[in-house]
Formats: structure tokens, C-alpha cells, sequence
């Protein structure tokens, strides 16, 4: 069957994959030690028990008789040596802020530096050392994990791909490995076939799988578009299975054109403008009033009905409300509702403290393969009629040449606000706050560069409590930090708005809005 989705941005290894076109081939590919289903409800995959009696030391025991495509078996040195790979800090792992909880991980990450592409070029402070000493291999079957802090919900994360183990031969040459099939050796539902660069990808069930996500069909193949409107017409052409995300144009129509195949329901993702930390108009007291006038000036309820037809739901925080603890009562969020004239007040406020040039023009920066172009052109509208400033889109051809220069940080081409997104990579409002804007994740997907001490403290303190609930009022605690900030803007929650053709059955899109692809089958 044929799915819709782009380019991955980088090999296919899970803790190097933080974007949702290589994740979602990341995920078929590899087996962890949990997996979510639907409802995201946890269910162990390749591990046996994962317990705990303080929360802080967690005892890991895996399942005897997995093994990797080449014959090799899945053993605990299969985690504990990915890891150590993964948060060892000159290997540049883009999931690296993930391994940030366990013992060791600040001496084994030094601190990096980062080239022209976002990617780790050097040390600004050495590793002291080159594994995470809170890992430790008991046997081939078990492995203990010694967290710096007790955290309640350590083994939720665990499904999350930068969690996914490596083979052996991945340490014989890193840089190849996820590169090519050859290359590519997995223990997921499927195995990689072919890999034709910017254009198609074809996975084939993996003969040697035994989990819960046995595959029911004979393959996937990911078609690379750059042009969401293209990949709606092949699906109703009868050219595309299952597409993941309808475009703008369609989103009034798509459930009348697509009817069964139309899908429509909640989902754990959320959108936001992130404020680049290194442009000096956006800094200090008068940077503070811009960000909240630039908030404010967004009239989110028109937005979502003209442009998205409904399917998208005015956000009033930074998380999403399919997650647990989420509560649309943060003080701050104030900035999240339109108000035109407080915003006009307080741009110019700034602009009376620290003036921007007469030929001053905001830019929006976004990709333009998905269809971003219309709200961010009703958003430079808004600022246009409403600060009285002039604003413009910058876009980017393909997700992954964009996601390449939000990396780039200060020495990339991003010089205005720019579009993020974030479908979340575990159940839990933990995941929409530490890799976005923890200082951990500034090897990761914390593009906007924000460091804050105060938001990393709430962050540890609520990751200790003794419980999900507890933990979950403190994350909430945590977003105040957030609104008195703004590192970013909450714009809109999503919806899953996808589809699929009368050829396939049994689609199913989970939780996170990614679709459950071994489960699907050919229409009889």
C-alpha cells in the first residue's frame, strides 16, 4: 500500500529521528521496549518488566528470543549501548535531551557546538566521560537505568524512538548505518527494501518478527511529496492509499469528497510561532512587550473556521488537551486571546523603549510542501491591519531544507518568527515542555535556543513528584514560566484530518496522529 509523507530528514535511527517523516518510518522499522496503541495506552513490546521501588533506579528485564534482521540477538547491551551512543555528546544525536534524566548524562554531553546545519561540529567543553554511568548491563536479558532524580513517569517514555536499541554492526560505522538498506538493519514489524532518495521509500514485513505489531499486509511504500494539494489528488485519482494530513484547500470539503475514507478526530498535536531567542528586536523589556503584542494580534477563532473549517481548535497553552492533566486554566494565557487594541498598545510601548528602524519587516518563516501558506499570510495580515508593521512569509521548498535552517540557529537564514510544530512523542504533558525549551534539548528540537533556569527547575520538580497527578500540577506550573516568557506562541491544536481509499481497510490513526500501518489491510 502507498502512504503520503516527505523526505526524512536524516538516517534512519531513532534517536537521530525528531520529525515526523522519518519517525513515522522509524517507527515501523524498530521494535522498543513499549509501543502505544490507539488510545496511546502503554503495552510492552520487547520488555519483559520494567520496575521500580523508588522511582529513581529502574529495573529493565527483557524478552528472551528477539532478534535483529541480520540474525544477531536484541540483548540488554542492544539499549544500554544506543543510549550511551545517544547521549554521549560529540555523536551529535538529535534525541540527546531525552537521555538527560539519567545519571551521568552531563559529563557524558560536555557542550557542544553546532555548524552552519544545526549539526554538532565540535566541543566548546569536552565529554568527561564517554558513557552515561547511571546504565548498567546486569545480563544479556537485563539492565538497570539510575535516573538523577526520582521520576514517576520514566516508563511512559519509553515507546519513544529515541529509546529504540541499536544492532552491533551500527558501532562498526555509524555514519553509514540508516543510510541505505544494506545498511539498515532493524527489529521492527518491517525491513527496509529500497530507498530511492526524495521520491520513495519501500518497507517489506520483517520475517523475523514475532511482537504485537505483526504486520497484516505485504508492504509500505512512502511516496515523497512536496505538494500536499498533489498527494489529495492522487488519493482521489486512486494513486495514494492513505494520506496523512489534508491540505487547507480541502479542509471545508474533504469529508464529503472522501466520505468512509475521510478521517476526522483528536489528536495529541499542536501548533505555535517560536520566537528566535537571538534576534535583539525580541529581547529584554521591550523584546517581552513585542511577543505579547505579536500573540495577542492573532484572532485564532477566525483562523481556525475560515482557514481550517473548524478542524483546528484555538490553543490556550503549550500542551494539548487529549493529554492527561491538561487544563486550559493557565495564568498568563491571556495573551492567547485576540485582542487588537492592547496589542497595537503594547508594540508601541516597546517601540517607545527601544525603537525599530523605519524599514523594519517581520518575516514568518515556514515550509511550503504542507499547506502553512495561508494561515501564515492571515497572520501577516493581522499584524499588518493591527500593529501597523509590515510583515512577510519566507518559505522553505521541503520540510527537512526548513527543518535544516531552524537548526542552524543564529548562523541559518531564519530571521523572524517561525513555524513549529509538535506531534507528541509520548503521553504526557512532560513531552510538549522539555524537548521543546529545557536547556537538554538545545542539541534537539529546542530551535528556538530559549534557556531559562527557573522553567528547567519547575520542569525537574514536577518530573520528581511522586505521582502523575501531582507531577502534572506542576507541569502546568511549569507553562507559567512559559507565558511570562514567550519563547513561543501558541496558535491552534490539531486535529487528525487524513484519509484513505476504498483499496485499504482497517486504517487506524492512534493518538499522536501517526497511522497504526501494520494493522491496515487490502480492501477484499
Amino acid at each position: 500500500m502507498t502512504i503520503s509523507n516527505g523526505e526524512p530528514q536524516n538516517p534512519l535511527i531513532g534517536s537521530m529521528t525528531n520529525e515526523t517523516e522519518g519517525g513515522l518510518v522509524v517507527q515501523n522499522l524498530y521494535s522498543g521496549l513499549v509501543y502505544y496503541d490507539a488510545e496511546g495506552v502503554v503495552h510492552n513490546e520487547i520488555a519483559e518488566s520494567i520496575e521500580s521501588d523508588d522511582n529513581q533506579t529502574w529495573t529493565i528485564t527483557i524478552q528472551d528470543g528477539w532478534e535483529w534482521s541480520d540474525g544477531t540477538p536484541v540483548t540488554a547491551d542492544s539499549f544500554v549501548d544506543a543510549w550511551n551512543w545517544a547521549g554521549y555528546g560529540p555523536n551529535g544525536a538529535k534525541g540527546a535531551g531525552f537521555f538527560s534524566p539519567i545519571e551521568g548524562f552531563a559529563e557524558a554531553q560536555g557542550v557542544p557546538e553546532f555548524d552552519e546545519e544545526g549539526n554538532v561540529s565540535g566541543m566548546a567543553e569536552e565529554p568527561t566521560a564517554e558513557t552515561l554511568s547511571g546504565l548498567e548491563v546486569v545480563s544479556p536479558t537485563e539492565f538497570t537505568v539510575t535516573l538523577g532524580q526520582p521520576e514517576s513517569d520514566f516508563p511512559i517514555r519509553l515507546g519513544y524512538s529515541a529509546y529504540f536499541p541499536l544492532p552491533e554492526v551500527f558501532f562498526e560505522d555509524p555514519a553509514a548505518f540508516g543510510t541505505e538498506p544494506d545498511t539498515t538493519v532493524v527489529n521492527g514489524p518491517y525491513t527496509l527494501e529500497s530507498w530511492e532518495h526524495e521520491s520513495e521509500l519501500s518497507l517489506v514485513p520483517n520475517e523475523s518478527y514475532a511482537g504485537p505489531r505483526l504486520a497484516q499486509n505485504g508492504g509500505l511504500d512512502f511516496i515523497v511529496y512536496t505538494d500536499e494539494n498533489t498527494s489529495y489528488a492522487d488519493l482521489q485519482g486512486g494513486n495514494l492509499d492513505i494520506l496523512e494530513n489534508v491540505p487547507t484547500t480541502a479542509m471545508s470539503t474533504f469529508e464529503e469528497d472522501l466520505g468512509d475514507g475521510a478521517v476526522s478526530e483528536p489528536s495529541a498535536s499542536f501548533a505555535a510561532m517560536t520566537v528566535p531567542e537571538w534576534l535583539p528586536e525580541f529581547q529584554g523589556e521591550a523584546g517581552l512587550l513585542r511577543r505579547q503584542a505579536l500573540s495577542l494580534a492573532i484572532n485564532r477563532e477566525q483562523i481556525t473556521e475560515t482557514i481550517f473549517a473548524g478542524t483546528r481548535i484555538p490553543a490556550t497553552d503549550f500542551t494539548s488537551p487529549v493529554i492527561d492533566g491538561w487544563t486550559g486554566e493557565i495564568p498568563g494565557n491571556e495573551v492567547t486571546t485576540y485582542n487588537a487594541e492592547e496589542a497595537r498598545s503594547l508594540w508601541d510601548q516597546a517601540n517607545e523603549e527601544d525603537p525599530l528602524p523605519d524599514d523594519y519587516v517581520l518575516t514568518i518563516h515556514t515550509n511550503t510542501d504542507s499547506t502553512h501558506q495561508d494561515w501564515v499570510e492571515a497572520v501577516c495580515n493581522g499584524y499588518i491591519n493591527d500593529l501597523g508593521i509590515d510583515c512577510e512569509m519566507t518559505g522553505y521548498a521541503t520540510f527537512d531544507e526548513f527543518l535544516n535552517e531552524r537548526d542552524a540557529g543564529p548562523d541559518g537564514s531564519v530571521n523572524g518568527l517561525f513555524r513549529a510544530g509538535w506531534s507528541a512523542d509520548y503521553p504526557s504533558l512532560q513531552n510538549y515542555l522539555g524537548p521543546l525549551y529545557s536547556e537538554a534539548a538545545l542539541a534537539g528540537s529546542n530551535d528556538g535556543r530559549y534557556v531559562s533556569d527557573e522553567f528547567d527547575a519547575a520542569l525537574a520538580e514536577a518530573a520528581a513528584a511522586p505521582s502523575l497527578d501531582e507531577a502534572n500540577v506542576l507541569y502546568n506550573q511549569a507553562q507559567e514560566i512559559l507565558f511570562q516568557d514567550l519563547p513561543g506562541i501558541p496558535l491552534w491544536y490539531y486535529s487528525t484530518t487524513a484519509g484513505h481509499s476504498e483499496a485499504v481497510e482497517n486504517v487506524e490513526f492512534g493518538w499522536d496522529s501517526m497511522p497504526l500501518l501494520y494493522e491496515v489491510t487490502k480492501a477484499e
